[in-house]
């Protein structure tokens, strides 16, 4: 693997020092010499729920870019290759964020930090 892919909720317990966050990831998040990714999806669903009050956080997406950037953690941009692989994804998920997160570390050979296990089913490596 050449790097690892954040889910959105790993991204966000980290910033809130949540104890759900698993101690891999937490060791991943902190240790300089992981490349560390974070797509673009999940800053806007994390905006998307904030717009319509389904998160609350009590810091703004400026303070998460500046956050970013501190660990060196790269944007992925959604990409056509994305995209095509999004369309020949078997649908054991139907969250569209995540079937693009999946798509982007298929794409990438990224492996996923996630505790989610419905994405288990997919032929991408899952770290929790």
């Amino acid at each position: 693997m050449s790097g690892y892919l954040l889910d959105t909720h790993v991204l966000l317990w980290f910033v809130e020092a949540d104890p759900r966050l698993s101690d891999r990831a937490k060791d991943l998040l902190t240790n300089d010499d992981t490349n560390l990714s974070v797509s673009i999806v999940s800053l806007w669903e994390i905006v998307i729920k904030l717009n319509i009050g389904k998160l609350k956080i009590d810091y703004t997406t400026g303070d998460i870019y500046q956050l970013l950037d501190q660990l060196h953690v790269e944007v992925l941009p959604i990409e056509h290759t994305n995209l095509d692989c999004y369309l020949t994804l078997p649908l054991h998920h139907r969250d569209p964020f995540d079937r693009v997160l999946i798509a982007q570390a298929m794409n990438r050979r990224l492996a996923l930090v996630s505790a989610d296990q419905a994405l288990h089913p997919y032929e991408v490596e899952q770290l929790w």
